[in-house]
């Protein structure tokens, strides 16, 4: 028993590893193509991805967004996990970035299922409520420019359904949240700001989990 979570030293965090994810081939190819690019970081934890992976399956989710796609490994996460009719709107402005991905969606058979938008996130989801899809959704991940974090979680709750799931990454932000606020960049301050949104928004269903760099659960209600 204990309470509070653990703070996971490499030895645990290897027996975690080792005892919890189960990647696809393309997903640890994927993950080691990544390794050494310049923005290594930006890519999720493979128990991050396997703990998304539990989610898409618990929530029965079959039409998702991700805002942030950046080499793939989260868009390829979620398409496996996805039934054969799933679709996952990828939403990201760099084709240099996600070209690293796209061999890896072909070798895991999923590629069908990532419909990829190269612009805007913002115009991209706009573009979908202007179409008609509000509640259409059932799943979204965020993990891009937190300047945008709060303009992305409105378009996305818009178009979940009732009991859809939206997936907010890097919320503790290596802890920097936790700061003073005059003691804080632009974007750790917009994600203090939404956090504080967050735990007072009563059209959802919320917790912060301390899973890689933070991840926020909010349940459309």
């Amino acid at each position: 028993m204990s309470r509070r979570t653990l703070n996971l030293d490499d030895t645990l965090y290897d027996y975690v590893i080792n005892h919890s994810v189960r990647e696809h081939p393309a997903q640890a190819a994927l993950r080691e193509a990544t390794r050494t690019h310049p923005y290594a970081m930006m890519q999720i934890s493979p128990e991050q991805g396997q703990f998304m992976t539990l989610l898409i399956k618990l929530t029965g989710a079959r039409r998702t967004i991700e805002v942030g796609v950046f080499t793939g490994y989260s868009a390829l996460t979620v398409a496996l996990a996805l039934p054969a009719d799933g679709r996952v709107l990828a939403c990201d402005i760099s084709d240099e970035f996600t070209r690293v991905g796209r061999p890896f969606w072909e070798q895991a058979g999923v590629a069908h299922k990532i419909d990829l938008h190269l612009a805007p996130a913002a115009s991209t989801l706009d573009a979908r409520l202007a179409a008609g899809e509000v509640g259409h959704y059932d799943f979204a991940f965020i993990d891009a420019d937190k300047s945008g974090y709060d303009h992305y979680y409105e378009r996305c709750l818009q178009l979940l359904r009732p009991g859809g799931l939206i997936a907010i990454d890097n919320t503790l932000w290596s802890g920097k949240v936790a700061l003073p606020a005059t003691d804080t960049d632009n974007d750790t301050r917009a994600l203090q700001v939404l956090n504080d949104k967050l735990h007072a928004d009563e059209r959802v269903d919320l917790t912060l989990l301390p899973i890689g760099d933070g991840l926020t659960l909010a349940r459309k209600r």
